[in-house]
């Protein structure tokens, strides 16, 4: 049976896309390359030889014993730079139009809105960091069970709630309120669970119980190829359809070992997300973390590739970017890294002017959809 393992790293760019500037972004974004050279070299021998690096400019040879490889970058053409374009477009959905975003948060009626539903009111209602704004307002939430309000420069609208004072499902409860009102032209991309505990002594933390909740996606791939196995945020960002039920993991060790159980299944299309590369570091400025947990996924990509057969294709790529060596802390607007893996006799090829969901493309052609 063949089977096609796509596997995104978070935000790991591979250079500033034409269009940068109008995401106010700077030509001088290139995370891979970037982090590369402030770090003095990345100890990744399976990405190296994969052609990860080589796409983003990284003077460094693909090649691997055994294995076949294209390398290279793509262009997205979608009006957004989050996982959700990003995934989207992956498997066939451009997005035209850009989803709303409030930096000055949300609109009043909005807001009254969802408090009117919940029974509650809200704290914060603006743009912020979201360990930032826990420690703003998490002792007032404490007190006073008001959920925290807030939103980033993606089209996001994220509930915070301490564990202890909101149970979890509950504010899954407002999540799922939140989506249903936050339509046209408040339709916002993604609502989402930030759930924390802790007090103010010792810091207020986040979880690992956090939730998506995404605009329902356009028919694409997932839905054409159906039972997928997806790994981490993937099926949530498509609104869980057209993925077999699994269970949630939120880091990339908890994703290493969901990889095996994947490895393990019949799954004919393995879809994942390793999400700490931008979660844990590119979002917090810190190329030596970005640098150090790349590291840490090649030797998850070492067990993969030792483990592939004839009738296994994996892909890599990301997103979008996420330069920690860029003053800003939000994603970048960058082509998006490409490796294309199979058993071979080691020879190597240059893939050049693909789109993002060039990714699909490879999919459906491996698995004959």
């Amino acid at each position: 049976m063949k089977r096609a393992i796509v596997i995104v790293l978070d935000g790991c760019g591979a250079g500033a896309a034409p269009d940068a500037e109008a995401f106010k972004d700077s030509q001088r974004d290139n995370t891979l390359l970037n982090v590369w050279n402030t770090v003095g070299k990345i100890n990744a021998p399976n990405l190296i030889g994969c052609g990860f690096f080589s796409g983003a400019g990284v003077p460094v040879s693909a090649g691997l014993d055994g294995f076949d490889v294209g390398w290279g970058r793509m262009i997205p053409k979608s009006q957004g730079k989050d996982s959700v374009t990003g995934h989207w477009e992956m498997m066939g959905i451009v997005t035209p139009m850009a989803f709303p975003t409030y930096p000055n948060g949300f609109p009043p009626a909005l807001v009254a809105e969802f408090e009117s539903r919940i029974g509650r009111q809200v704290l914060g209602n603006k743009a912020a960091s979201g360990t930032a704004i826990i420690a703003e307002l998490g002792e007032e939430h404490v007190r006073t069970g008001c959920p925290i309000l807030y939103t980033s420069a993606d089209s996001v609208f994220q509930i915070a709630c301490h564990e202890d004072i909101v149970p979890i499902e509950q504010l899954y409860d407002y999540c799922r309120i939140a989506r249903e009102i936050c339509v046209a032209p408040n339709n916002v991309q993604r609502v989402i669970a930030r759930p924390f505990t802790g007090d103010a002594s010792i810091g207020f933390t986040r979880t690992e119980k956090r939730k998506d909740f995404p605009v329902e996606p356009p028919h694409n791939l997932v839905d054409e190829i159906g039972n997928v196995f997806g790994i981490g945020v993937v099926p949530e960002l498509f609104d869980g359809r057209g993925f077999r039920p699994v269970r949630r993991t939120q880091a990339n060790d908890q994703h290493a070992q969901m990889l095996q159980e994947a490895l393990r299944s019949d799954a004919r299309f393995i879809f994942a997300n390793f999400e700490d590369t931008d979660m844990l570091f590119g979002h917090r400025n810190n190329p030596i973390g970005f640098a150090h947990c790349l590291e840490e996924f090649d030797k998850t990509l070492g067990s993969l590739l030792a483990q592939m057969g004839p009738d296994d294709l994996l892909i890599m790529t990301a997103d979008h970017g996420n330069d920690p060596t860029s003053p800003a802390t939000d994603h970048s607007r960058e082509f998006s890294p490409l490796s294309v893996v199979q058993r071979g006799d080691g020879r190597t090829r240059e893939v050049k002017g693909e789109p993002l969901r060039y990714v699909g493309q490879l999919v459906r052609d491996w698995l004959e959809v």
